[in-house]
C-alpha cells in the first residue's frame, strides 16, 4: 500500500543557520517563514527542522531543557504556530527533531534529581553509586560516559556530552512522560518526527567493562549501549501509543541496526516509517564516532555500499536516501573531492542519489553546491564533536596540523555555516556577523545567482524534483530498484521499473570518458545534466561527469 510520505520531497533546515529575521546573527523561525515561498518554488513538500526547543545549546539544541518551550533565540510558540499555518498554505508539512535518548543537564527533571536523591526524578536518569567510575565505556564525544556528581560518591551516565545525561528508559513513568510530550506536539499539527539517536535508549544493564580500544584505556560505548536486546519493547510502545494513532511519519537515526534486522524497524509493522543508513555517508572514516581516523575509498566502494543498502531496504520497507545532513561534511567536498566546485560533477552527484528507492532528502545549501570551509585554528570551531576529535587525534599520535586538517575536512560545522542566499558580506543570511563564520562569499554558490541561471545546480535540483513529482514518472518513486553490473568502476547504473515502465539512471562521477554497454533498447532521454553523451545502438559513451535518466523499452 502506498503511503503519503513516500512521494514527499523532504528538506532539512538547520534553523540556527538558515535565515536570521531579527539581525542577531542567529537564524530563527520567522526566518524560515520568510523562506517558505523559496522552498515551495524549489518543489519541497515537507521540511524537517533540527531542534528548536529550549536548550543551553551545549550541542546546538540536541540538549533539550524544556520539551514544551521554544528556544528564545529561535522565537516563540506563537512563531511556531504561525510557521505551521503558513507552511500549510503552501502545502508544506513539518517534521520536528525528536530527541529522547537524553535531555540537557539543565532540564528540571535532572535538576530535581540532583537536588533530592529521594526524588522520583533520580530514576528518570541513570545513576550509579561508587568512588570510581562504574566501567570503562567511552562516550561518543570522548572521555568516560560517567560524570561524577560534585558532592556525592555518585555518577550519572551520558552517551554523548556530559551536559546530555541519558534518560532511563527502563522506568515506565519516564516513558509515559515522553509519550505525552510526543502526543502534544502531534496534536499541534506536525506531520511527524526525525527521531534522534533512538537506538541508544537501551543499554547492557550489567554495565561491565569491556576490552579497551584506545590509548585512553576506554572502549566505545556503542558496543554495549546501541540497539541492545529488549529495545523492541520500548520502540513498539512508542509506535503504538504515539505514532500510529496520528499516522505520523517517522524517520529514525538508528545506528547499529543490521540489514537482517530491518524488517523489525521498517517492515510492514515496523517501529518507524524509514531509517537513515549511514554506511555510504561514513565510508570515509573508521566509524561515525572516530572520524579523526580517515579511510581511503574509491567510487566502487561508494557504489557497493549504496547497492547493498538499497537492496536490503527494498526487501522489507522504504528508504530515506540522502547525501548531506547537519552531522556530515558537505557532499561536494566528500564525494567529489578535487572536483567539489565543478557544476557538472555536482549535478551528476545529485542525479546519482535522487532517484534511489525511498523518500528523497535534501539538506539546506546542498541545492547550490555549498562546499566545506577552511579554518586555521581550533578556536574557530563551534562543534563540540570536532573539538573532541581534534584532541582524540593528538592523543592517538597525530600532529596538531594533521588533527586540524582532519577536522577541517570532516567537522559537523561544515554543514552548519550560514545558508548562502546572496554574495553580500554575510551572504544574505543576516546583516550582522553570524554565530558561525560563513564558508565563502561566492558569486556563484548563492541562491540569488543560481535562481537567475537556468544552467545552475539550483535549477537542476528544481528539474529533478519536478520530474519525480510527475505522474508519468511515478516509477521513479514507487518502482522497484535493481543495480546493473558495473562494467567500470566510475559509473553507477541502476534501474527503476514496474511491469509497465522502466528507467535507467546513469551517473559518471569521474573526470574521464566512460563507455558502457546497455542491455535494453532505449525509448527516450528523460533528463540529463547538460554534459555530452553518445548512444549508438546499445553502446553509451559518457563524457566526464555525464549523468542521465533514460526510459527503456519494455
Amino acid at each position: 500500500m502506498k503511503e503519503w510520505w513516500q512521494s514527499e520531497i523532504i528538506y532539512q533546515i538547520y534553523p540556527r543557520s538558515f535565515q536570521d529575521s531579527n539581525q542577531d546573527g542567529i537564524g530563527d523561525i520567522q526566518g524560515i517563514i520568510q523562506r517558505l515561498d523559496y522552498l515551495h518554488e524549489l518543489g519541497i513538500t515537507t521540511i524537517w527542522i533540527s531542534p528548536i526547543f529550549e536548550s543551553p545549546m551545549a550541542d546546538n539544541g540536541y540538549d533539550i531543557s524544556n520539551y514544551f518551550g521554544i528556544a528564545s533565540e529561535f522565537g516563540t510558540m506563537e512563531d511556531f504556530k504561525e510557521l505551521v499555518l503558513e507552511a500549510k498554505k503552501r502545502q508544506i508539512k513539518i517534521l520536528l527533531d525528536l530527541v529522547v535518548n537524553h535531555t540537557s543537564d539543565e532540564h528540571p527533571w535532572f535538576q530535581q534529581a540532583l537536588a533530592n536523591p529521594q526524588s522520583k526524578y533520580r530514576d528518570y536518569y541513570i545513576f550509579k553509586a561508587g568512588k570510581k567510575r562504574p566501567n570503562n565505556w567511552r562516550s561518543i564525544f570522548g572521555g568516560s560516559v560517567w560524570e561524577k556528581l560534585p558532592n556525592e560518591d555518585m555518577f550519572y551516565y551520558h552517551t554523548f556530552h556530559k551536559k546530555q545525561p541519558d534518560l532511563n528508559w527502563e522506568n515506565p513513568q519516564l516513558r509515559s512522560e515522553i509519550h505525552q510530550m510526543i502526543i502534544q506536539w502531534l496534536q499541534m499539527g506536525i506531520a511527524g518526527f526525525r527521531v534522534d539517536a533512538i537506538t541508544f535508549i537501551k543499554k547492557d544493564l550489567s554495565f561491565k567493562s569491556i576490552e579497551p580500544d584506545g590509548v585512553d584505556g576506554l572502549a566505545k560505548c556503542t558496543k554495549v549501549s546501541r540497539n541492545q536486546p529488549g529495545i523492541e519493547v520500548f520502540l513498539k510502545e512508542l509506535q503504538e501509543k504515539c505514532f500510529q494513532p496520528f499516522k505520523a511519519v517517522t524517520v529514525a537515526e538508528a545506528p547499529g541496526v543490521n540489514y537482517d534486522e530491518l524488517d523489525q524497524f521498517i517492515g510492514k509493522d515496523g517501529f518507524f516509517s524509514m531509517i537513515f543508513d549511514f554506511k555510504a555517508a561514513d565510508l570515509d572514516v573508521k566509524s561515525g564516532s572516530e572520524w579523526f581516523k580517515p579511510v581511503q575509498w574509491q567510487l566502487k566502494d561508494l557504489y557497493q555500499k549504496i547497492e547493498n543498502s538499497q537492496l536490503a531496504i527494498q526487501k522489507v520497507g522504504w528508504g530515506a536516501p540522502f547525501i548531506e545532513n547537519h552531522d556530515q561534511n558537505r557532499a561536494t567536498s566528500k564525494y567529489l573531492k578535487e572536483h567539489a566546485t565543478n557544476p557538472a560533477a555536482q549535478k551528476a552527484l545529485a542525479l546519482m542519489y535522487f532517484y534511489l528507492y525511498g523518500t528523497s532528502f535534501i539538506y539546506q545549501g546542498q541545492e547550490i553546491g555549498m562546499i566545506n570551509f577552511q579554518r586555521h585554528h581550533l578556536q574557530e570551531f563551534d562543534d563540540i564533536s570536532s573539538i573532541d576529535q581534534y584532541h582524540r587525534g593528538i592523543q592517538e599520535g597525530l600532529t596538531p596540523a594533521e588533527s586540524l586538517a582532519v577536522i577541517n575536512y570532516r567537522s559537523r560545522d561544515n554543514a552548519r555555516t550560514p545558508m548562502q542566499w546572496t554574495d553580500e558580506t554575510y551572504v544574505g543570511f543576516s546583516s550582522v556577523r553570524p554565530w558561525l563564520a560563513i564558508t565563502e562569499q561566492s558569486a556563484i554558490r548563492n541562491v540569488e545567482a543560481q535562481m537567475k541561471d537556468e544552467t545552475s545546480l539550483w535549477y537542476f535540483y528544481k528539474k529533478i524534483i519536478a520530474v519525480k513529482k510527475m505522474p508519468e514518472y511515478a516509477t521513479l518513486t514507487f518502482g522497484k530498484i535493481d543495480f546493473l553490473p558495473r562494467m567500470n568502476e566510475g559509473v553507477l547504473l541502476y534501474r527503476r521499473y514496474t511491469e509497465e515502465k522502466s528507467f535507467l539512471i546513469v551517473s559518471n562521477l569521474t573526470n574521464k570518458e566512460q563507455i558502457i554497454q546497455l542491455d535494453k533498447p532505449i525509448k527516450e532521454l528523460i533528463l540529463n545534466n547538460d554534459v555530452g553523451f553518445e548512444l549508438i545502438g546499445k553502446e553509451l559513451k559518457l563524457s566526464p561527469f555525464a549523468a542521465l535518466v533514460l526510459q527503456e523499452e519494455i
